[in-house]
């Protein structure tokens, strides 16, 4: 791959933007990388193990000259960053994000951009239960989706730019609809995560079955679900909060879903059960045709994470 952009200012320095720079250095992807994180702590960090060309004490110091910025910071306070970043911006740059919530991002960033820059939302379906700079590896965007939402009036040529930087990190790359997004992500992770944590939440709750045996009898579905529920807190409720419409909606489907369940386990109706059982696993196995998981043993657990 040859250079798409001269200098990507990555802002917010966890997971997915210490995976970006090192996908970007992999490929050749821009001039120089900068970066930015509010703590101390986390930039220090950053630059012990060489994380960004240049690591900046200040935002503004990072979007200076820089043609593509990209807000790695929690949902909740992407409208906040955009303003304060504002007026040091670059003419014609192109401002990004990797937000797992697209309509309310887009309310709160787009107001607080000049109008001289090019907003172009994003969101790389990629992730660990790891958070911070130490978290990031080149692959973890490979044969993933990144998910575009230019709006109506978006410059087609900079939005296909910013495809084929997604597509040199490694990720195929589809545009989408901010409200279509939204809900297709409540049903795919939003909600999932919301059960994945009551479900470890009713575990800790049950004094009947002590935490040791929690810990030690965790069979395969149980430990799954506590791999989810340690992510980050900080993004997870900012994600709720702006995705509340789609995660209710979906999850009021769930609990009819799971209703309908409890009357057939009481009512012993076995073939409802495996009818059900059946239409899922067929999901499952969709799931690993399109390359999106693997059918290795124990799920590949040993593999590299």
């Amino acid at each position: 791959m040859s250079v798409i952009y001269n200098r990507v200012a990555l802002i917010g320095l966890g997971l997915i933007a210490s995976s970006m720079f090192w996908a970007i250095k992999r490929r050749g992807l821009a001039g120089e990388v900068t970066g930015y994180a509010r703590s101390v702590e986390t930039r220090n960090t950053a630059r012990r193990i060489a994380l960004c060309d240049r690591v900046c004490d200040t935002i503004a110091e990072a979007v200076e000259g820089a043609d593509l910025v990209v807000l790695c910071v929690p949902v909740g306070v992407m409208g906040a960053v955009a303003k304060e970043m504002a007026p040091y911006l670059a003419n014609d740059a192109t401002i990004s994000d990797v937000g797992s919530v697209k309509r309310e991002v887009i309310a709160a960033v787009k107001p607080n951009l000049p109008n001289n820059v090019h907003f172009i939302p994003a969101h790389p379906l990629a992730g660990t239960e790891h958070s911070g700079p130490e978290s990031g590896f080149a692959e973890l965007f490979d044969n993933r989706w990144c998910l575009l939402v230019p709006g109506p009036d978006s410059d087609s040529t900079v939005t296909a730019r910013l495809l084929q930087f997604w597509e040199g990190l490694g990720a195929n790359v589809e545009e989408m609809d901010a409200d279509h997004h939204d809900l297709v992500l409540a049903v795919t992770s939003h909600a999932p995560h919301l059960i994945a944590y009551t479900m470890v939440g009713v575990a800790d709750d049950l004094r009947r079955v002590t935490d040791s045996e929690v810990i030690k009898y965790s069979a395969a579905g149980f430990r799954d679900f506590t791999r989810i529920a340690a992510s980050d807190p900080t993004m997870w409720r900012d994600v709720f909060l702006n995705n509340k419409e789609a995660t209710l909606e979906v999850l009021g489907r769930f609990t009819e879903e799971l209703f309908a369940l409890q009357r057939a386990i009481r009512t012993e109706d076995g073939d409802h059960l495996h009818d059900y059982f059946s239409r899922t696993r067929a999901i499952r196995r969709g799931i690993i045709e399109a390359g999106q998981d693997t059918d290795a043993p124990d799920f590949g657990r040993g593999a590299k994470r």
